[in-house]
């Protein structure tokens, strides 16, 4: 009896081991798999593989670095849960063999803000006439053409997104939701709807049943209309006006315009903010929006189920228009921010009143001492300027008076003529 208890247990710390062999082995090459396919668009770090017996797979200190992007999405812990440790394997060897429940939390998800989050040569073509005008565009300045950005988002106070996202996925629907600790939450339940890992576009086309999507901004549209209002010297009644505007242009381009009820909500919630609750048809061009013709009356029987703060909108739907092509004029056509030649880069001076957009890029300041001071920009206040320098062993940060530059100039790309 003694030898048969002694051989289970080994039996038992054999198969275990076994099995924590073969789920990192699989997790691993599934997740080199993944960086290899995603390799066009960004780098992708799995961080460390962890398992558990009862058929849960967690990566620790993973990370996401978009090449578009300045600042990499950090994961601290991803768990995903298949149900039992059979079911994980078979997820493993196949992906597209997903159990019929499962369910996936990711927490400490984190991104970094710094003034300018995308790279100069994403922006570097600037606007085009013939594309369709956005629908949401939220001016932060003086000059319309200057919209909410990361810089503004630092400037209100929030340095990073950070949040945990939740999807919980059935044989009878699909749940996800994503809470940021500074930006609201999104909520959304398909019934019917089945992620496909192998082909992603596909999730899209998995079910004809609307779906819910439930928004809330915990509390970040009136700041941004506070902010943004300030920004552009006007009022937020007239802020929101302004957005309004953008609104119905970028639905005329679409051919489209709004009802009076729609437009008020809109601009009700750039105001003030609060909970959407809104069923959407992805397949559908107008997204599930009902459309009207444009003499048909509005006696309220076609509308779109909309929730604001939990309470039914009537009236909500979209008329058939002809489609008006943004009439943008010609300094809309240039971009904001010097374009860049790639085959061109050395010392270019700029506004040093401009700084804190090239926070992190590598500048050089001359002094009126005549001492010349160069580094990378670490951080900007009204009175200083950080720039900290290699040297052996680390970093170390200059503090530099902003008074006592007389020459500002960043190591980057020629600007296109």
């Amino acid at each position: 009896m003694k030898r048969l208890l002694t051989i289970m247990i080994l039996a038992a710390l054999l198969g275990f081991a076994a099995f924590k062999a073969g789920v990192w082995w699989l997790a691993d090459q599934r997740m080199s798999e993944a960086r290899q396919a995603l390799g066009e668009s960004g780098v992708l770090e799995r961080g460390k593989i962890g398992s558990g017996v009862e058929g849960r797979l967690v990566l620790s200190g993973a990370s996401w670095q978009d090449f578009e992007l300045t600042q990499p999405l950090f994961i601290g812990r991803a768990e995903f849960d298949a149900g039992s440790p059979i079911a994980l394997l078979k997820a493993l060897v196949d992906p597209s063999d997903l159990p019929a429940s499962w369910s996936l939390q990711a927490e400490g998800l984190a991104l970094v803000l710094e003034a300018t989050m995308f790279r100069n040569w994403v922006t570097a073509d600037g606007a085009s006439g013939s594309e369709p005008a956005s629908l949401f565009m939220l001016p932060c300045a003086p000059d319309p053409r200057q919209q909410l950005g990361s810089g503004d988002l630092l400037r209100m106070g929030i340095t990073r997104l950070a949040g945990e996202l939740i999807v919980h996925q059935s044989p009878y629907r699909l749940h996800l939701e994503l809470n940021s600790a500074n930006t609201g939450s999104l909520e959304l339940k398909w019934p019917g709807a089945r992620i496909n890992l192998s082909s992603p576009e596909l999730t899209l086309t998995s079910s004809a049943e609307p779906l819910e999507l439930k928004l809330r901004d915990g509390g970040l549209m009136r700041r941004v209309a506070a902010y943004c209002a300030r920004e552009a010297g006007v009022d937020p009644a007239q802020w929101a006006g302004r957005a309004l505007n953008s609104f119905r242009a970028g639905l005329q381009s679409r051919g489209w315009s709004a009802s009076e009820q729609l437009q008020a909500l809109y601009r009700q919630w750039l105001l003030e903010g609060g909970e959407i609750t809104v069923t959407l048809r992805p397949g559908s061009e107008s997204l599930g929006i009902p459309v009207r013709s444009a003499d048909e009356s509005a006696d309220g029987s076609v509308a779109w189920a909309l929730e604001y703060n939990g309470a039914m909108v009537p009236d909500i739907f979209l008329r058939k228009a002809e489609p008006v092509a943004p009439e943008l004029p010609k300094e809309v056509l240039e971009p904001q921010a010097p374009r860049e030649d790639p085959e061109v880069i050395r010392w270019h001076v700029e506004d040093i009143e401009q700084a804190t957009e090239w926070i992190g890029r590598q500048v050089r300041v001359s002094l009126s001492n005549s001492n010349v001071v160069d580094g990378r920009l670490a951080s900007v206040t009204e009175r200083e300027m950080e720039i900290a320098r290699e040297v052996a062993g680390g970093e170390v940060v200059y503090p530099i008076a902003v008074r006592a530059i007389t020459v500002f100039e960043v190591w980057r790309r020629g600007q296109v003529q």
